[in-house]
């Protein structure tokens, strides 16, 4: 199954999830994940004062660096490079990491590092951003995650939003559940409080 997952990577749900995706569900359902990219500076329009303002900006550089990849190595290298990221924001507590240093990690070109700042990637960047809210609407937030149905067309849905990778068991119980629920026609919504904090786990081995 070709499924699409919106990323920030200063996002820890969004890095949750995707760990659920790639470390317990993706093997065993078979899926191939397209990495899509979202700005929460972006979504948000957060205001310079902020004091997420920062975080969020270096993040949107870095989503550059990803369509920078994308366009020069292809969908398989962003997995490596995603990966890369989120071991030193959410593992080692750094988000002005060198990011030619996570690039190197990822086996890609230090060379891409000049995307960080370079605006010719906000179109595309911006375009997968919104197409992606075109399928969930405006009041969400990241991770957004996209299944086809068995006619072809992409149901999506944000989240889920988990707070820690379950077991292999529970993760693939988790997995069919939200294909259920996602590619049911009316279906809309599942949510609770949330009342702790993600927990990303271990750093992952590819890392």
């Amino acid at each position: 199954m070709d499924i699409e997952l919106w990323v920030d990577p200063v996002c820890p749900w969004c890095w949750v999830t995707a760990r659920w995706l790639v470390d317990e569900v993706a093997a065993a359902r078979d899926l191939r994940i397209t990495w899509r990219p979202f700005s929460l500076l972006v979504k948000n329009a957060t205001p310079t004062d902020s004091p997420y303002f920062a975080a969020l900006e270096r993040s949107y550089g870095l989503l550059r660096v990803m369509e920078a990849v994308r366009a020069g190595d292809g969908e398989r290298a962003l997995q490596r490079l995603y990966l890369a990221y989120g071991t030193r924001i959410h593992h080692r507590r750094d988000t002005f990491f060198d990011v030619g240093d996570a690039l190197a990690d990822a086996g890609l070109d230090r060379a891409y590092a000049d995307a960080l700042t370079d605006e010719r990637w906000d179109g595309p960047l911006l375009r997968q951003h919104h197409d992606g809210l075109a399928l969930v609407g405006d009041d969400v937030g990241t991770p957004i995650l996209a299944v086809p149905g068995d006619d072809g067309a992409r149901f999506g849905i944000y989240g889920p939003i988990i707070t820690r990778v379950p077991d292999t068991e529970a993760a693939l119980r988790l997995w069919d559940g939200v294909v259920a629920c996602v590619s049911t026609e009316g279906f809309w919504e599942l949510k609770r409080t949330r009342t702790v904090r993600p927990d990303p786990g271990p750093e992952p081995v590819s890392a």
